[in-house]
């Protein structure tokens, strides 16, 4: 989508501190952090939020969470824990309309998030 902020940085339209690239996916770092460690992991692939994904691209959505997984090992969150969160839509509290996976460590993760 040619007005898609997370698309504009696929396409390097748009820097970002990237830690993470292949053919499919796309992870760097959030621009107002949550945490020590706070990164964006995206589908390349346009997907405007969780509640589009189809069954078609259900291997797209496994290699996404796998990476997820290892960015966490590679970021040293692995061992003491990390949160995972996926916002969906508005009311959901999603602002970009671009499915997009938050990875959050390095201090203790409270409940609401804050």
């Amino acid at each position: 989508m040619s007005d898609c902020l997370f698309c504009k940085i696929v396409a390097k339209e748009i820097p970002a501190q990237i830690v993470y690239e292949d053919d499919d996916l796309l992870a760097f770092k959030d621009i107002n952090p949550q945490a020590p460690v706070h990164l964006l992991v995206i589908p390349k692939e346009h997907i405007a939020s969780l509640a589009e994904a189809t069954p078609a691209q259900a291997g797209l959505l496994g290699k996404l969470v796998l990476r997820v997984k290892l960015l966490a090992q590679e970021q040293g969150l692995a061992e003491d824990g990390y949160r995972v969160v996926v916002n969906c839509r508005d009311l959901g509290g999603q602002t970009v309309p671009h499915l997009h996976f938050h990875l959050l460590g390095g201090r203790f993760m409270t409940w609401p998030p804050g």
